[in-house]
Protein backbone atom coordinates (compact mmCIF):
# COMPACT_ATOMS: atom_id res chain seq x y z
CA UNK A 1 0.00 0.00 0.00
CA UNK A 2 1.40 3.39 -1.03
CA UNK A 3 1.48 6.58 1.04
CA UNK A 4 -1.43 7.90 -1.05
CA UNK A 5 -3.48 4.80 -0.25
CA UNK A 6 -2.72 5.14 3.47
CA UNK A 7 -3.87 8.77 3.28
CA UNK A 8 -7.13 7.65 1.64
CA UNK A 9 -7.79 5.20 4.49
CA UNK A 10 -7.08 7.96 7.02
CA UNK A 11 -9.46 10.29 5.18
CA UNK A 12 -12.19 7.68 5.64
CA UNK A 13 -11.43 7.61 9.35
CA UNK A 14 -11.60 11.44 9.39
CA UNK A 15 -15.07 11.16 7.84
CA UNK A 16 -16.06 8.61 10.51
CA UNK A 17 -16.19 5.74 8.02
CA UNK A 18 -14.68 2.96 10.08
CA UNK A 19 -13.80 -0.66 9.47
CA UNK A 20 -14.30 -3.12 12.37
CA UNK A 21 -10.78 -4.51 11.82
CA UNK A 22 -7.59 -2.93 10.50
CA UNK A 23 -4.79 -5.45 10.04
CA UNK A 24 -1.57 -3.50 9.41
CA UNK A 25 1.43 -5.57 8.36
CA UNK A 26 4.78 -5.31 6.60
CA UNK A 27 8.25 -3.81 6.86
CA UNK A 28 7.37 -0.11 6.72
CA UNK A 29 6.72 0.43 10.40
CA UNK A 30 6.35 4.19 9.96
CA UNK A 31 2.94 3.81 8.30
CA UNK A 32 1.80 1.19 10.81
CA UNK A 33 2.63 3.58 13.66
CA UNK A 34 1.28 6.61 11.78
CA UNK A 35 -2.13 5.08 11.13
CA UNK A 36 -2.40 3.58 14.62
CA UNK A 37 -1.48 6.86 16.29
CA UNK A 38 -4.00 8.79 14.21
CA UNK A 39 -6.83 6.42 15.15
CA UNK A 40 -5.72 6.39 18.78
CA UNK A 41 -5.82 10.18 19.01
CA UNK A 42 -8.83 11.02 16.84
CA UNK A 43 -11.61 8.43 16.93
CA UNK A 44 -12.55 8.91 20.59
CA UNK A 45 -12.65 12.17 22.50
CA UNK A 46 -10.87 12.62 25.83
CA UNK A 47 -13.95 11.77 27.89
CA UNK A 48 -14.44 8.47 26.06
CA UNK A 49 -10.91 7.03 26.13
CA UNK A 50 -10.79 6.01 29.80
CA UNK A 51 -13.38 3.26 29.40
CA UNK A 52 -13.24 2.60 25.66
CA UNK A 53 -9.58 2.23 24.69
CA UNK A 54 -7.55 -0.93 25.31
CA UNK A 55 -3.93 -1.47 24.24
CA UNK A 56 -2.59 -5.04 24.35
CA UNK A 57 0.87 -6.37 23.44
CA UNK A 58 1.46 -9.58 21.54
CA UNK A 59 4.04 -10.83 24.05
CA UNK A 60 1.67 -10.39 26.98
CA UNK A 61 -1.74 -11.34 25.62
CA UNK A 62 -3.59 -14.18 23.90
CA UNK A 63 -6.12 -14.45 21.09
CA UNK A 64 -8.74 -15.44 23.66
CA UNK A 65 -8.16 -12.23 25.62
CA UNK A 66 -8.31 -10.15 22.43
CA UNK A 67 -11.67 -11.68 21.48
CA UNK A 68 -13.02 -11.17 24.99
CA UNK A 69 -12.05 -7.48 24.99
CA UNK A 70 -13.44 -6.94 21.48
CA UNK A 71 -16.84 -8.32 22.52
CA UNK A 72 -17.28 -5.77 25.29
CA UNK A 73 -19.78 -2.97 24.77
CA UNK A 74 -18.54 0.62 24.77
CA UNK A 75 -19.50 2.90 27.66
CA UNK A 76 -21.04 6.30 26.79
CA UNK A 77 -19.58 6.00 23.33
CA UNK A 78 -20.59 4.58 19.97
CA UNK A 79 -17.27 2.76 19.63
CA UNK A 80 -14.41 1.26 21.60
CA UNK A 81 -10.87 0.96 20.22
CA UNK A 82 -8.73 -2.13 20.76
CA UNK A 83 -5.09 -1.83 19.65
CA UNK A 84 -2.86 -4.91 19.45
CA UNK A 85 0.81 -3.92 19.28
CA UNK A 86 3.60 -6.38 18.36
CA UNK A 87 1.00 -8.86 17.11
CA UNK A 88 3.75 -10.68 15.18
CA UNK A 89 4.55 -12.42 18.49
CA UNK A 90 1.15 -14.13 18.21
CA UNK A 91 1.84 -15.49 14.72
CA UNK A 92 1.43 -19.14 15.78
CA UNK A 93 -2.04 -18.66 17.27
CA UNK A 94 -3.35 -15.56 15.51
CA UNK A 95 -5.26 -17.56 12.91
CA UNK A 96 -7.73 -18.55 15.64
CA UNK A 97 -8.94 -14.95 15.53
CA UNK A 98 -10.57 -15.75 12.17
CA UNK A 99 -13.95 -16.74 13.67
CA UNK A 100 -14.23 -13.34 15.35
CA UNK A 101 -13.12 -11.65 12.11
CA UNK A 102 -16.03 -13.34 10.29
CA UNK A 103 -18.49 -11.84 12.76
CA UNK A 104 -16.82 -8.77 14.29
CA UNK A 105 -18.48 -6.44 16.75
CA UNK A 106 -19.63 -3.33 14.90
CA UNK A 107 -19.05 -1.23 18.01
CA UNK A 108 -15.37 -2.25 18.22
CA UNK A 109 -12.54 -0.91 16.07
CA UNK A 110 -9.74 -3.49 16.26
CA UNK A 111 -6.33 -2.30 15.07
CA UNK A 112 -3.67 -5.01 14.73
CA UNK A 113 0.02 -4.10 14.32
CA UNK A 114 1.82 -7.03 12.64
CA UNK A 115 5.28 -5.57 12.01
CA UNK A 116 8.10 -6.95 9.84
CA UNK A 117 5.93 -9.83 8.64
CA UNK A 118 3.15 -10.41 6.13
CA UNK A 119 0.10 -12.55 6.88
CA UNK A 120 -0.11 -15.56 4.56
CA UNK A 121 -2.95 -15.02 2.06
CA UNK A 122 -3.87 -18.69 2.38
CA UNK A 123 -4.65 -18.30 6.07
CA UNK A 124 -8.27 -18.25 7.17
CA UNK A 125 -7.63 -15.04 9.10
CA UNK A 126 -6.43 -13.21 5.98
CA UNK A 127 -9.58 -14.17 4.08
CA UNK A 128 -11.83 -13.29 7.03
CA UNK A 129 -10.31 -9.86 7.59
CA UNK A 130 -10.28 -9.15 3.87
CA UNK A 131 -14.01 -9.88 3.74
CA UNK A 132 -15.19 -7.85 6.74
CA UNK A 133 -12.23 -5.61 7.61
CA UNK A 134 -9.19 -4.10 5.94
CA UNK A 135 -5.73 -5.56 5.25
CA UNK A 136 -3.09 -2.83 4.97
CA UNK A 137 0.26 -4.08 3.66
CA UNK A 138 2.85 -1.40 4.45
CA UNK A 139 5.73 -2.09 2.07
CA UNK A 140 9.10 -0.38 2.19
CA UNK A 141 9.48 2.29 -0.44
CA UNK A 142 12.23 1.97 -3.01
CA UNK A 143 15.17 4.24 -2.23
CA UNK A 144 14.64 6.23 -5.42
CA UNK A 145 11.10 7.11 -4.29
CA UNK A 146 12.10 8.67 -0.97
CA UNK A 147 13.33 12.14 -2.13
CA UNK A 148 10.03 12.64 -3.99
CA UNK A 149 8.15 11.46 -0.87
CA UNK A 150 10.05 14.03 1.23
CA UNK A 151 9.11 16.82 -1.21
CA UNK A 152 5.46 15.74 -1.36
CA UNK A 153 5.17 15.58 2.42
CA UNK A 154 6.57 19.08 2.85
CA UNK A 155 4.55 20.53 -0.03
CA UNK A 156 1.36 19.17 1.55
CA UNK A 157 2.23 21.28 4.58
CA UNK A 158 3.01 24.35 2.42
CA UNK A 159 6.77 24.07 2.78
CA UNK A 160 9.23 24.27 -0.11
CA UNK A 161 12.25 22.00 -0.56
CA UNK A 162 14.31 21.71 -3.74
CA UNK A 163 15.56 18.50 -5.35
CA UNK A 164 19.09 18.77 -4.01
CA UNK A 165 17.97 19.37 -0.42
CA UNK A 166 15.58 16.40 -0.52
CA UNK A 167 18.38 14.17 -1.83
CA UNK A 168 20.70 15.46 0.89
CA UNK A 169 18.17 14.42 3.53
CA UNK A 170 17.86 10.98 1.97
CA UNK A 171 21.61 10.48 1.57
CA UNK A 172 22.25 11.47 5.19
CA UNK A 173 19.28 9.78 6.88
CA UNK A 174 18.81 6.74 4.62
CA UNK A 175 15.42 5.08 4.10
CA UNK A 176 14.22 5.15 7.72
CA UNK A 177 11.00 7.18 7.39
CA UNK A 178 10.66 7.62 11.16
CA UNK A 179 14.11 9.23 11.31
CA UNK A 180 13.37 11.37 8.23
CA UNK A 181 10.06 12.63 9.65
CA UNK A 182 11.67 13.50 13.00
CA UNK A 183 14.32 15.60 11.25
CA UNK A 184 11.73 17.22 8.95
CA UNK A 185 9.72 18.30 12.00
CA UNK A 186 12.85 19.93 13.48
CA UNK A 187 13.59 21.72 10.21
CA UNK A 188 10.01 22.99 9.95
CA UNK A 189 10.31 24.62 13.37
CA UNK A 190 13.65 26.24 12.52
CA UNK A 191 12.67 27.43 9.04
CA UNK A 192 11.61 31.09 9.02
CA UNK A 193 10.24 31.33 5.49
CA UNK A 194 8.83 27.80 5.03
CA UNK A 195 11.82 26.87 2.86
CA UNK A 196 14.01 23.84 3.60
CA UNK A 197 17.38 24.51 1.98
CA UNK A 198 20.68 22.66 1.80
CA UNK A 199 22.18 25.34 4.09
CA UNK A 200 19.46 24.75 6.70
CA UNK A 201 20.09 20.99 6.54
CA UNK A 202 23.86 21.41 6.79
CA UNK A 203 23.61 23.76 9.77
CA UNK A 204 21.03 21.83 11.80
CA UNK A 205 21.49 18.14 10.96
CA UNK A 206 25.28 18.07 10.90
CA UNK A 207 25.34 17.22 7.22
CA UNK A 208 28.05 18.85 5.11
CA UNK A 209 26.84 20.00 1.71
CA UNK A 210 30.41 19.68 0.39
CA UNK A 211 31.46 16.40 2.00
CA UNK A 212 28.76 13.79 1.53
CA UNK A 213 27.96 10.75 -0.57
CA UNK A 214 26.08 12.97 -3.02
CA UNK A 215 29.24 15.01 -3.74
CA UNK A 216 31.48 11.93 -3.61
CA UNK A 217 29.38 10.28 -6.27
CA UNK A 218 29.61 13.41 -8.40
CA UNK A 219 33.41 13.59 -7.99
CA UNK A 220 33.76 9.94 -9.01
CA UNK A 221 31.54 10.51 -12.04
CA UNK A 222 33.72 13.45 -13.10
CA UNK A 223 36.93 11.47 -12.35
CA UNK A 224 37.97 14.27 -10.01
CA UNK A 225 40.38 12.35 -7.78
CA UNK A 226 41.45 15.32 -5.64
CA UNK A 227 37.87 16.22 -4.71
CA UNK A 228 36.92 12.57 -4.14
CA UNK A 229 39.84 12.02 -1.75
CA UNK A 230 39.02 15.19 0.23
CA UNK A 231 35.50 13.85 0.74
CA UNK A 232 36.86 10.39 1.66
CA UNK A 233 39.14 11.95 4.29
CA UNK A 234 36.22 13.86 5.80
CA UNK A 235 34.06 10.73 5.87
CA UNK A 236 36.84 8.68 7.46
CA UNK A 237 37.01 11.16 10.35
CA UNK A 238 33.22 10.99 10.79
CA UNK A 239 32.75 7.24 10.42
CA UNK A 240 29.62 7.11 12.62
CA UNK A 241 27.79 9.49 10.31
CA UNK A 242 29.27 7.94 7.18
CA UNK A 243 29.59 4.15 7.65
CA UNK A 244 31.97 2.81 5.01
CA UNK A 245 29.77 -0.15 4.08
CA UNK A 246 26.84 2.20 3.41
CA UNK A 247 29.08 4.42 1.25
CA UNK A 248 30.35 1.41 -0.70
CA UNK A 249 26.79 0.19 -1.29
CA UNK A 250 25.73 3.60 -2.62
CA UNK A 251 28.77 3.79 -4.93
CA UNK A 252 27.99 0.26 -6.13
CA UNK A 253 24.37 1.24 -6.88
CA UNK A 254 25.63 4.34 -8.71
CA UNK A 255 27.68 2.24 -11.14
CA UNK A 256 24.83 -0.23 -11.63
CA UNK A 257 22.68 2.74 -12.72
CA UNK A 258 25.37 4.02 -15.10
CA UNK A 259 25.64 0.49 -16.50
CA UNK A 260 21.87 0.52 -17.12
CA UNK A 261 22.08 3.96 -18.73
CA UNK A 262 24.47 2.62 -21.39
CA UNK A 263 21.81 0.18 -22.60
CA UNK A 264 19.03 2.79 -22.94
CA UNK A 265 18.27 3.75 -26.53
CA UNK A 266 15.92 6.65 -25.82
CA UNK A 267 18.12 8.93 -23.73
CA UNK A 268 15.55 11.60 -22.96
CA UNK A 269 15.64 12.88 -19.37
CA UNK A 270 12.21 11.49 -18.55
CA UNK A 271 13.02 8.04 -19.97
CA UNK A 272 16.39 7.78 -18.21
CA UNK A 273 14.82 8.95 -14.97
CA UNK A 274 12.08 6.33 -15.23
CA UNK A 275 14.28 3.38 -16.20
CA UNK A 276 17.19 3.80 -13.78
CA UNK A 277 15.11 5.33 -11.01
CA UNK A 278 16.65 8.77 -10.47
CA UNK A 279 15.24 12.27 -10.28
CA UNK A 280 15.37 14.14 -13.63
CA UNK A 281 17.45 16.78 -11.82
CA UNK A 282 20.41 14.36 -11.79
CA UNK A 283 20.15 12.96 -15.32
CA UNK A 284 22.86 15.23 -16.79
CA UNK A 285 25.27 14.15 -14.06
CA UNK A 286 24.70 10.49 -14.93
CA UNK A 287 25.09 11.10 -18.67
CA UNK A 288 28.45 12.82 -18.07
CA UNK A 289 29.58 9.92 -15.88
CA UNK A 290 28.59 7.40 -18.56
CA UNK A 291 30.97 9.16 -20.97
CA UNK A 292 33.82 8.68 -18.50
CA UNK A 293 33.06 5.03 -17.79
CA UNK A 294 32.53 2.52 -20.59
CA UNK A 295 30.63 -0.74 -20.10
CA UNK A 296 33.94 -2.60 -20.00
CA UNK A 297 35.29 -0.29 -17.28
CA UNK A 298 32.08 -0.49 -15.26
CA UNK A 299 32.20 -4.30 -15.28
CA UNK A 300 35.69 -4.19 -13.79
CA UNK A 301 34.66 -1.51 -11.27
CA UNK A 302 31.65 -3.52 -10.06
CA UNK A 303 33.94 -6.50 -9.44
CA UNK A 304 36.43 -4.22 -7.68
CA UNK A 305 33.73 -2.72 -5.40
CA UNK A 306 32.52 -6.21 -4.43
CA UNK A 307 36.09 -7.11 -3.51
CA UNK A 308 36.47 -4.04 -1.28
CA UNK A 309 33.07 -4.68 0.28
CA UNK A 310 34.30 -8.09 1.43
CA UNK A 311 37.48 -6.53 2.82
CA UNK A 312 35.52 -4.01 4.93
CA UNK A 313 33.56 -6.94 6.38
CA UNK A 314 36.77 -8.68 7.48
CA UNK A 315 37.08 -11.19 4.66
CA UNK A 316 40.19 -11.81 2.57
CA UNK A 317 42.39 -11.24 5.62
CA UNK A 318 42.51 -7.46 5.32
CA UNK A 319 44.01 -5.56 8.29
CA UNK A 320 43.64 -2.14 6.64
CA UNK A 321 41.31 0.40 8.27
CA UNK A 322 37.92 0.95 6.66
CA UNK A 323 38.83 4.57 5.84
CA UNK A 324 42.00 3.50 4.02
CA UNK A 325 40.07 0.81 2.17
CA UNK A 326 37.58 3.42 0.97
CA UNK A 327 40.40 5.66 -0.26
CA UNK A 328 42.07 2.74 -2.06
CA UNK A 329 38.79 1.83 -3.72
CA UNK A 330 38.16 5.39 -4.93
CA UNK A 331 41.69 5.69 -6.37
CA UNK A 332 41.35 2.40 -8.24
CA UNK A 333 37.89 3.32 -9.58
CA UNK A 334 38.95 6.72 -10.92
CA UNK A 335 42.27 5.44 -12.33
CA UNK A 336 40.60 2.41 -13.93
Amino acid sequence: MTSQEIDRVINKVKNKIYSPIYFLMGDETYYIDYFTKYCDENILNNDQTSFNKTILYGKDTSVQEIISVCKRYPINSEYQIVIIKEAQHLSRTLDSLSDYALNPSMSTILIINYKYKVLDKRKKLFKSVQKFGMIINCKKMYDNQIPAWIRARLENENFIIDNKASFMLFEFLGNDLNKIVNQIEKLKIISKDKKITDHLIEKNIGFSKDYNIFELRNAIGEKNLEKALKICNYMSKNINKHPVQVTITLVFNYFIQIFQLHSIENKSSSNISKIIGINPYFVDEYIKASRNYSLKKISKIISLIRDFDLKTKGYKGSNVSSGDLLRQMIVQIINN
